[in-house]
């Protein structure tokens, strides 16, 4: 049986493990490396590592911290950050990840997605996308994003995330920037209509703020990727800096309530 997978996002900045509000204000969290040991033994699904400087300081993927992430991890790893060819994107495969995502490099040049799957294949070629509501007083919708939130893209997410999965494309992330750290949910109405639009796997960012928002996601989208933040590296109001992760039994609560399913006897 297909199940939704629950995945810790983490954001590295200048070298150290960040969280972010709305893509701004990045607060130091600890060691990337003890951040992976730590989700190594509460067993999780999956792990996206993101490399928020590598893209706006136009620099290659730091292949040494890379290897350093994949030796350490137990679990399928995700990382992004930087990559702007299919050779970056086949390198850090050789170095034990098993999916590569590009956001700002997928947006100038789609067929990117396309030399990346003949190159790792589709089931490794991760899109990233960053989505942010229109401003203004006419303004209506959602809009592409990158660099940190910092240039805005005229294109429609949706049609573009279907884009994208034509081009190659095995994944898609859908990352909002309004929800980035706000704890109070996810961006539902904009994950049903990416899940709705594409046939590849989808996997949502932004605003998890609690056990019972990914539920409300699962609910709203069947089975897809949660990924979160903030849920899993704070804890109270005044966000203290502690790495949690649902138990076995919590995920399996979470994912039958959630779809509908009959619990194990």
């Amino acid at each position: 049986m297909l199940r939704p997978r629950i995945i810790p996002c983490l954001l590295v900045h200048k070298g150290g493990l960040v969280k972010t509000q709305n893509f701004k204000a990045p607060k130091y969290v600890g060691d990337p490396i003890n951040a992976v040991k730590i989700f190594n033994e509460k067993e999780a699904d999956e792990l996206m590592v993101l490399d928020v400087d590598a893209t706006v300081n136009e620099v290659e993927p730091n292949y040494a911290l890379i290897a350093k992430l994949a030796a350490e991890c137990r679990m399928p790893l995700c990382y992004g950050g930087g990559v702007r060819t299919a050779e970056q994107a086949s390198r850090i495969i050789d170095l034990g990840v098993e999916k590569v995502s590009v956001s700002s490099a997928a947006i100038s040049d789609p067929l990117l997605l396309t030399r990346m799957a003949r190159a790792i294949g589709r089931q490794s070629v991760v899109a990233v996308l960053d989505v942010r509501k229109k401003t203004g007083l006419f303004s209506k919708g959602y809009e592409l994003c990158t660099h940190n939130a910092k240039t805005a893209h005229k294109l429609d997410p949706v049609v573009f995330a279907r884009q994208l999965q034509e081009a190659g494309a095995g994944e898609i992330v859908i990352n909002s920037v309004n929800h980035d750290g706000e704890m109070k949910g996810y961006d539902i109405e904009l994950a049903k209509q990416v899940r709705a639009a594409v046939n590849v796997p989808v996997t949502v960012l932004g605003g998890a703020g609690s056990l019972e928002h990914i539920g409300d996601l699962l609910k709203a989208c069947g089975v897809i990727g949660a990924a979160a933040g903030s849920l899993f590296v704070f804890k109270g109001q005044y966000r203290a800096v502690l790495i949690s992760y649902p138990t076995p039994q919590q995920k399996d609560v979470l994912c039958r309530e959630a779809l509908g399913l009959q619990r194990k006897i």
